[in-house]
């Protein structure tokens, strides 16, 4: 039986909350970052800060799709055993409710802080209670929102900044945005295979054609008026191969950043992988060397190693456009 509330089954929404999200709405979530919490509690931040200059105590982690994608990646940490597929789920909260839930959710799940204030950033979490940052990218895919454009339109009418990441399987939704200049400060594409056949084996799509989806987004990204991001999600001995089929995919979209990063071995994906499947710092900047090699205008332009990541730039990004204006 359907939970009326949350448009799910009971036994699905009780999965999500286990894992400490709060379920927002009809059909979106919020969880605090990993980095917002490292931030508020030890002054440890997420390499977003260090590449692109944002803060990671003022992001609102959220998603308006919590439950539904068209992968079923073997790397997904998110309960994927608990998603639905992509049977939407119709009817579809409004997006100024949306971020008014979500923000409201994000403070209560800070509330637990108040009480030691004493052992943490106070001023931080004062400052987390008004996000600034909202990063459309907590589980499902985002794209699948119909409204994504108007939520996005109605975060940056409130002075904060959107960050998509999307699996790139939803073209013709960021065509529409396009077409209604509805485009978030950061828009990422999640590129985790080089070629069809390790698409087919990593990504375990649920659509019949999602590569063919795949390289559109990739075209329509070429030009695209706004930040661009393509993220390498890597898995030792699963997709961490064919830089020059990566660098063929990453030409077709041209970003101005390119983050080469390690699978972590945490949450859901350690029922489907071991730890000998997360690379170390050293192999993904191993690897990320070899890639730029075939990516014409390209460089290593930073890199943080907690989070095992290597950023890679467009030559003709000057040090400023970097970092976003706050």
């Amino acid at each position: 039986m359907s939970d009326a509330r949350y448009n799910m089954p009971e036994e699905i929404a009780n999965l999500f909350k286990k894992q400490h999200y709060a379920l927002v709405g009809r059909h979106s979530g919020v969880k605090l970052c990993h980095w917002l919490k490292e931030s508020i509690k030890h002054n440890r931040v997420c390499y977003k800060q260090k590449f692109y200059g944002i803060q990671s105590h003022r992001c609102l982690q959220m998603t308006p799709v919590l439950a539904w994608c068209t992968h079923n990646c073997i790397f997904c940490w998110r309960p994927m055993e608990g998603f639905l597929g992509i049977e939407l789920p119709e009817p579809w909260d409004d997006p100024a409710a949306l971020i008014d839930e979500s923000i409201k959710a994000q403070r209560k799940l800070l509330s637990g802080y108040g009480g030691i204030k004493d052992q943490i950033n106070a001023r931080k979490l004062d400052e987390a209670m008004e996000p600034k940052h909202a990063a459309i990218s907590l589980s499902g895919e985002p794209m699948l929102y119909p409204k994504i454009g108007e939520l996005v339109e109605e975060f940056h009418k409130r002075g904060i900044t959107t960050f998509i990441v999307t699996n790139g399987t939803e073209p013709e939704r960021l065509e529409e945005m396009i077409k209604e200049n509805k485009l978030p400060t950061q828009f990422y594409v999640s590129l985790t295979a080089p070629d069809e056949e390790t698409y087919n084996k990593v990504n375990v799509p649920m659509i019949p054609d999602g590569w063919e989806k795949i390289n559109k987004t990739l075209e329509l990204m070429n030009g695209l008026p706004t930040r661009t991001v393509i993220r390498l999600t890597l898995v030792k001995g699963e997709n961490m191969h064919n830089p020059e089929g990566y660098a063929e995919l990453i030409m077709k979209a041209r970003p101005m950043f390119v983050e080469a990063k390690a699978y972590m071995f945490v949450g859901y994906s350690r029922n489907r992988l071991t730890i000998n499947n997360m690379p170390k710092h050293a192999e993904i900047k191993a690897f990320a060397e070899e890639l730029v090699k075939h990516l014409p205008g390209y460089h290593i332009e930073d890199e943080y190693e907690p989070s095992r990541v290597v950023l890679i730039m467009r030559d003709d990004i000057s040090k400023e456009e970097r970092f976003i204006k706050l």
